[in-house]
């Protein structure tokens, strides 16, 4: 198993006295900004000039440019999407950078995949929450924890991994626990969970529906009972809190033979070899050149994949089955 953290591993004390520069003030820069200063720790908020600017001036922080913000901090960390992450970076924050600064990430993606190379002379560390950033607050401020991957790609003034676990335990994540991955795992992982997993439940949900209404079952009653009522989605939640079988003996025991008896039918070894292909490619770098590629290029195929899904059936069924049941 790999190393696990929790709050008798971590303390503040490496973080007091320094300056956090929050790069970012969206869903995750706004949470974690607001937990770290909760902890008693001084945070700026490095943003343009846009409307989160304002939202953190009214949230009580000194919202500065992000090449001020970088100059100033001993700890940054880059809470933006990564499509931006490497351009921002080069022009706004690398020239602000002194030796012993702290860079810290909240995904693997662009270090790994070399889109940033931070200079030598700094720690370049990672604390990725498993959470959306209104869960990382909420948490936070329930007093629960939630977990977070955590990792070291340069240590060189020694203290990284104290860094790392200081700044997890300042936005309350080491309550739960955080667990030590390299880069390109946390990456990886995060990757595979969009493109080989969810595709392919994606795709069985829009079967199953298409299967339904083919049969002449009325769409409405099809998507209820397979989406809208949110019985689906409260066994999801089950299978968190109680296990993935353990959550089966909520169901009738004629949903539960028939859910066993039939799953053999779905043991279908091309489902598994297309999802070693999925992470190869992931594996590889071959999909962030691609992604890489297609950014440069003005997304030609990412509008076009847009258009042809605006143009499926699903949301006009989802509307008259919510129109129907007023939901």
């Amino acid at each position: 198993m790999a190393k696990m953290y929790y709050d008798k591993d971590a303390s503040l004390d490496i973080l007091k006295g320094k300056t956090i520069g929050v790069i970012g003030y969206g869903n995750q820069g706004c949470a974690q900004a607001l937990n770290l200063r909760d902890s008693g720790l001084d945070v700026i908020i490095g943003v343009r000039a846009d409307e989160t600017r304002q939202q953190a001036i009214d949230d009580g922080f000194e919202a500065v440019p992000i090449n001020k913000a970088a100059a100033r901090a001993q700890v940054i960390l880059m809470l933006i999407p990564d499509e931006i992450m490497p351009d921002v970076f080069k022009s706004e924050v690398l020239p602000g950078l002194s030796p012993g600064d702290a860079i810290c990430f909240a995904s693997g993606y662009n270090v790994a995949f070399k889109f940033i190379e931070p200079p030598q002379g700094m720690d370049v560390v990672m604390v990725a929450p498993r959470m959306i950033g209104a869960g990382v607050r909420q948490r936070y401020q329930e007093g629960q924890g939630f977990p977070s991957f955590i990792g070291v790609e340069q240590d060189a003034t020694g203290n990284a991994l104290n860094t790392t676990l200081a700044i997890a335990r300042g936005i309350g994540s080491t309550k739960s626990g955080v667990m030590e991955l390299t880069f390109a795992q946390e990456a990886e992982l995060d990757l595979f969970t969009e493109q080989g997993f969810g595709p392919a439940f994606g795709q069985v949900l829009l079967a199953s529906i298409q299967t339904m209404i083919d049969a002449g079952y009325p769409v409405e009653a099809v998507m209820i009972e397979l989406i809208l009522s949110g019985e689906f989605a409260y066994s999801m939640e089950k299978i968190v809190e109680l296990g993935f079988f353990p959550q089966m003996d909520l169901h009738s025991h004629t949903s539960q033979y028939g859910s066993m008896t039939r799953s053999v039918r779905y043991m279908i070894p091309q489902i598994a070899e297309t999802m070693k292909e999925v992470l190869e490619d992931i594996r590889s770098g071959a999909f962030a050149r691609e992604w890489d590629a297609e950014q440069k290029a003005g997304l030609p195929v990412f509008n076009q994949i847009k258009e042809a899904r605006s143009l499926h059936p699903i949301a006009e069924w989802e509307k008259a089955t919510r129109e129907a049941f007023h939901i």
